[in-house]
């Protein structure tokens, strides 16, 4: 019985040992799966896909004005100072109708600048025309005596050339007389000198009178100082006459034709300029659609092209083309296109938009453009791959580099090469990672 006993008792303790080692096993698988749960649901979920042939569309879409066909300049008496703008862009006016009002006062201060301005000169001519007349006085007076002058020189030089002639005769005579006195033949040589210098003396001296008339004789130098004077003040009482007309105005600036007001070139407290104040529209031309595109737009769109045309107040769009299109000379980088509208189309002012669409060419890998990440002018994407992990077999992420050929707003076509049409390309997960992390992917809603 002792024996039985035993037998009983050590069968009963090897039944515990083994449901506790029974027990200890399903611990520990739970723990591991409990384990394992709790690493997978750490992990991030991500979704993904695999790249695709498709063509990359681009879709060209900008908002713009309408604007005139034509414009047609407003002027006015430059200089004078706006006090205000009645007018407003995209405003239609009628002939006549009041544009902006002119600083009264002012125009009467200019007024005031110009008589003085003309007393100043008036002053310059009066003192001109007098030295002038002095000059002419002094000159004739000086003409007058050097004809008196000349008049005595030839006079005098006569009387002593005929004294020298006469001379000569009675020297010629007393050698008839006695012709073989030798002394009487050397004075009649020596009178002869004495006529013979007489005459060029005379000569001479005549010579010098008569050019001393010639010589005041010459008109005088002509200068331009009284007629550029005389043309200042002629200038400034012709401004004179248009500030009294601004003032009879009561300095109104009028429309001169009808038209919608495209451009106003000043601004109150301004001066005119010499060229505009406003651009009114020219009636007689067809309204533009104008539009502002980026550099990443010029590309897909070019001078004739077909676009449609969707203008404010109006149902129906228009399938136009590019007229114009150039580099914007208001906004670096930016370029503007003009489509020309059919007549009796658009309201200068109106807004109006365009848009193309570009069926591009067809690339072997494209991908979404969630899956694409660009940083330092690097462009990379996240692809999944596996390796033995924990898990078994599990999915990590890797950085891959990738070189963008093409793209629009939705998708991106990469380089073959460093990934292929089998890769796995992350587009979003529920958690932050980086690369070399494991992560759960659920294939199936990538297929």
């Amino acid at each position: 019985m002792e024996i039985r006993g035993r037998v009983l008792w050590k069968g009963e303790k090897m039944k515990k040992v083994m449901a506790g080692f029974v027990g200890f096993l399903v611990f520990m698988i739970v723990c591991t799966v409990i384990s394992k749960s709790v690493y997978a649901y750490r992990l991030p979920m991500v979704s993904a896909c695999r790249p695709e042939a498709k063509y990359i569309e681009h879709k060209v879409e900008a908002e713009g004005i309408v604007v005139a066909g034509g414009e047609k300049t407003v002027t006015y008496l430059p200089g004078v100072r706006i006090d205000s703008i009645l007018a407003h862009e995209g405003e239609r006016v009628e002939e006549g109708d009041v544009l902006m009002q002119v600083d009264l006062a002012d125009v009467k201060e200019l007024m005031e600048e110009k008589k003085n301005e003309i007393s100043k000169l008036s002053l310059q001519i009066n003192a001109i025309l007098n030295n002038q007349e002095i000059a002419q006085q002094k000159k004739e007076l000086e003409l007058a005596r050097a004809r008196e002058d000349y008049d005595l020189t030839c006079r005098a030089e006569d009387t002593l050339v005929g004294r020298a002639l006469e001379s000569y005769v009675r020297a010629e005579e007393k050698l008839e007389e006695n012709s073989a006195d030798e002394d009487l033949r050397d004075a009649l040589q020596s009178a002869a000198y004495d006529e013979a210098d007489a005459k060029g003396k005379r000569d001479e001296a005549v010579r010098q009178a008569e050019r001393a008339v010639e010589d005041l004789l010459l008109p005088e130098e002509v200068t331009a100082e009284l007629e550029r004077a005389q043309l200042d003040r002629t200038a400034l009482s012709m401004e004179m006459q248009e500030y009294q007309k601004v003032l009879d105005s009561q300095g109104m600036i009028t429309a001169p034709y009808a038209g919608v007001v495209t451009e106003i070139l000043v601004r109150p407290g301004d001066r005119v300029p010499d060229t505009a104040v406003l651009l009114l529209s020219d009636e007689n031309l067809p309204c533009q659609l104008k539009v502002t595109l980026d550099q990443e737009q010029k590309k897909y769109i070019g001078l004739g092209d077909q676009i449609f045309v969707e203008l404010e107040g109006r149902s129906r769009a228009l399938e136009e083309e590019i007229a114009y299109l150039a580099e914007s000379r208001s906004i670096p980088g930016k370029y503007e296109a003009l489509i020309e509208l059919p007549e009796d189309t658009g309201i200068p002012g109106a807004a109006g938009s365009i848009s193309r669409s570009d069926k591009g060419e067809k690339y072997g890998l494209c991908l979404p453009l969630a899956a694409l990440h660009t940083e330092n002018d690097r462009n990379y994407v996240y692809v999944l791959k596996e390796r033995e992990g924990i898990l078994g077999e599990e999915y990590y992420v890797d950085e891959v580099n990738v070189k963008v050929i093409d793209k629009n707003e939705n998708w991106a076509a990469v380089e073959e090469g460093v990934i292929g049409k089998e890769s796995i390309i992350i587009l979003s997960a529920t958690r932050e990672f980086k690369r070399g992390d494991a992560v759960r992917w659920e294939e199936s809603k990538a297929e």
